[in-house]
């Protein structure tokens, strides 16, 4: 019959949810300084309470992460963000002082008042919305696919940038003005620090920066407002819609229901929407070539400029014909010849 070796009582302590190290934590923390953070990791998975002797020992050597790799240290943090409930090992990390050695934007975040979500600061509203995005186990079927761990991600630096813009408005208290644009450079900062690949600093920082979108459209969804927000999310879309759907932590349940609707109804448009047009592929209605043949230039800056404004106008108008096309160009550049 099996038996079970157990000399350093790792059954009692699963049990009893209890996370030590097997010898001193500061021989095992010292060994390899990255046991620190796949302790968070621990403590998120398998919902255990560190000892204090470990929570010490980790406050106490915290600063012996130098020694490890960016590379490693992005590694085991993928790990943790990505385990289905990470705001334990998330606070674990704040708690400690772990976070600074490797994200100090958390301790910035937890210091800031937010007055504008129901958390007392921002750093806890943040770990609500990185906990509100669910795994993919977890997702209703008929929930488009998106790519969970870039959403994470995006949760967790979706604010990050509150700290730095914070204001005061007379007669609206405390704001914070363009937050999501200053977040999306500290973000692209942060993740470049961590070694993540450009594909992945790209779109975290797309999705930071765009984060606000959805909530300039409080008025209604016009198709030229839902072509623009499908074209600036791009291959994000179905990620941007989550994480918008995720950044509602608000207890009030009527508000709480009013943003839901307003996702639904939104990406009810764009399927509308998507029947009559290429939505998820919109381009001018002539290319770079056929402006050149048509306003008899060659390849430079007008070309462009040209392309621009027929952009413009295919986001506000939708598809208007060849002809018409090309009278607004003409006049357009007419305009500009003058």
């Amino acid at each position: 019959t099996p038996s079970l070796v157990d000399p350093f009582g790792g059954a009692v302590d699963l049990m009893q949810q209890v996370l030590r190290t097997p010898l001193g934590p500061e021989i095992s923390f010292s060994d390899d300084p990255l046991r620190m953070l796949r302790a968070a990791r621990f403590v998120a998975r398998f919902e255990l309470k560190p000892t204090e002797q470990l929570a010490a020992a980790v406050r106490e050597m915290r600063d012996r992460m130098s020694i490890v790799s960016a590379e490693r240290i992005r590694d085991e943090f993928d790990k943790l963000i990505t385990t289905d409930h990470p705001a334990a090992g998330l606070w674990f990390l704040y708690d400690t002082g772990l976070g600074d050695e490797f994200l100090p934007e958390l301790s910035l975040m937890r210091l800031e008042h937010d007055p504008i979500h129901r958390h007392k600061d921002v750093l806890s509203h943040t770990i609500a919305v990185v906990e509100n995005v669910r795994p993919p186990h977890e997702q209703p079927p008929e929930r488009p696919e998106f790519d969970f761990r870039i959403v994470r991600l995006a949760a967790l630096f979706h604010d990050i940038g509150k700290p730095r813009t914070r204001g005061y408005a007379e007669g609206k208290g405390t704001t914070f003005h363009h937050h999501d644009a200053v977040g999306a450079r500290m973000t692209k900062k942060r993740m470049t620090d961590l070694r993540y690949s450009n594909d992945d600093v790209a779109a975290v920082t797309a999705l930071v920066a765009l984060h606000l979108r959805f909530h300039t459209y409080r008025l209604g969804w016009s198709d030229s407002a839902v072509r623009r927000y499908v074209r600036d999310a791009g291959d994000l879309l179905h990620e941007l819609n989550e994480l918008t759907r995720c950044d509602c932590t608000t207890r009030n349940e009527r508000k709480a229901r009013q943003l839901s609707k307003r996702m639904d109804d939104l990406e009810e448009r764009i399927e509308q929407l998507a029947q009559d047009e290429e939505l998820a592929k919109i381009r001018p209605e002539l290319d770079g070539q056929a402006v050149m043949e048509h306003l008899g230039i060659e390849p430079g800056r007008e070309v462009g400029e040209a392309l621009t404004f027929l952009l413009d106008i295919r986001l506000d108008e939708g598809l208007l014909g060849e002809d018409e096309v090309k009278a607004r160009l003409d006049a357009w550049w007419a305009e500009r010849t003058e």
